[in-house]
């Protein structure tokens, strides 16, 4: 079989087959295959798409190009994965609520790059949490405590990682099969039976359209089923950031503040929605069951409990998560205030996510180091009444850092005579 065959096929509009793929994916992932012919055939599947089988075949492959996790001895298992936002800290509600459902979410997440924060950075902000442990630890804590918070160890879906990293330098990124690929053969190497999807849009996300978000959320579902895994995906809006808290320590503790029955109204809907799903899935039980379960496990504290208990057991310390302790507190801080009277109309997720990354609380490349402390507290958002003068957000970070960012954060609001109409925060519902 001849690579020049195959990109030949894909030029002209055909699908590939199988054995095609596979001697692809096998070529990408032993180096046989050079960078400039992965890159034709990246542009032409940019260009002329793939059909649903081809996609499922390209994510099969890649998701067998490395190691699989075997999670079968494990009851129930169930991940969730969002495709990135600002202020997107789900995972530390929707996780361990799921487990006091009855699940076992065995979890492995990824860091934050860009504007978009990451649950590993988020974790690593606990003192002490260790988020690099073993197979044979990742397994025995999930099965002893019902959930395991980590981040990516192994060599899975090594496939992925040279063609992301060929995509992002050939203007290949923009594809909706390379991008449900891409995410689907990790999640399916990571081996969990229930997976659900929060697939964002707006000025926040990777997608910036609903219709584009419900294509790639559609092609990732059929992607699950098509290997039998329990899989359903959730539209949400990203236009503006998502709870109040974008850094990683100020993350943390607006999740305790929902696991204790407080905190923002949209950060708690979209988490019980996303946990409701995870135990819909799993146990086969009706959406108003699970939606009621999943309040009532942040309500009575056990959902709590088991991120308390998550985090002890990979070293954390859950003092800071009780109150018992404070975390490390910032160098400086920083108020905005509203440059004129009106309605908010519009508050950019993308600005503020650079912004507190210019803050210290993200980074440009994997290995920068990021300020835990740092971040930005929303006191209003998009639909908010202001007066000029009234404080928007204070930022936190080191002194030196917190002018640019200021006027940064700055420059995200955007204000009117009327209020704007209100944004559902879930647009649809794939399951």
């Amino acid at each position: 079989m001849r690579m020049t065959d195959i990109i030949e096929k894909k030029r002209d509009r055909l699908p590939l087959n199988k054995n095609e793929i596979k001697f692809f994916v096998s070529g990408v992932t032993d180096g046989s295959i050079p960078d400039y012919q992965i890159s034709a055939l990246l542009m032409a599947i940019l260009l002329n798409g793939m059909n649903r089988e081809e996609t499922l075949m390209l994510t099969n492959e890649m998701a067998k190009s490395g190691d699989m996790l075997d999670l079968s001895a494990l009851p129930h298992t169930a991940d969730k994965h969002s495709t990135g936002g600002v202020g997107d800290k789900t995972t530390l509600i929707a996780a361990p609520a799921a487990a006091a459902m009855g699940c076992t979410v065995a979890k492995m997440s990824g860091r934050g790059l860009g504007f978009t924060g990451g649950t590993v950075d988020k974790l690593e902000s606990i003192t002490g949490y260790n988020t690099a442990v073993t197979t044979e630890v990742f397994m025995r804590t999930a099965r002893r405590e019902g959930i395991c918070l980590v981040g990516q160890s192994g060599n899975f879906a090594p496939a992925d990682k040279r063609l992301y990293a060929i995509r992002d330098v050939t203007a290949t990124v923009n594809s909706i099969p390379l991008i449900a690929s891409s995410i689907m053969s990790k999640k399916l190497a990571a081996g969990a039976e229930t997976i659900v999807l929060d697939v964002k849009f707006g000025s926040g996300a990777f997608m910036k359209t609903a219709a584009d978000a419900v294509r790639l959320a559609e092609e990732m579902v059929s992607i699950g089923r098509g290997v039998g895994r329990k899989t359903a995906a959730v539209i949400t809006d990203m236009d503006s950031p998502l709870g109040r808290a974008v850094g990683n320590a100020l993350e943390v503790k607006e999740a305790v503040s929902v696991l204790k029955g407080r905190g923002p109204d949209d950060l708690k809907e979209l988490s019980v929605l996303l946990a409701a799903h995870m135990y819909k899935l799993s146990f086969g039980a009706s959406e108003k069951e699970s939606l009621e379960k999943a309040n009532r496990v942040i309500s009575d504290g056990s959902a709590f409990t088991k991120l308390k208990n998550a985090a002890a057991a990979m070293g954390g310390d859950a003092g800071l998560l009780t109150g018992e302790r404070e975390f490390p507190a910032a160098g400086g801080s920083k108020e905005i205030y509203a440059a004129e009277s009106g309605y908010i109309t519009s508050l950019d997720s993308e600005t503020v996510g650079k912004a507190s990354g210019m803050t210290g609380a993200g980074r440009e490349t994997l290995k920068d180091e990021i300020d835990y402390s740092a971040g930005i507290l929303l006191d209003k958002k998009y639909g908010d009444r202001v007066e000029k003068g009234e404080r928007l957000a204070t930022l936190y970070g080191s002194p030196e850092r917190l002018e640019d960012a200021a006027a940064a954060l700055s420059s995200a609001y955007s204000y009117g005579s009327e209020k704007p109409p209100e944004k559902p925060l879930v647009y649809k519902i794939i399951s």
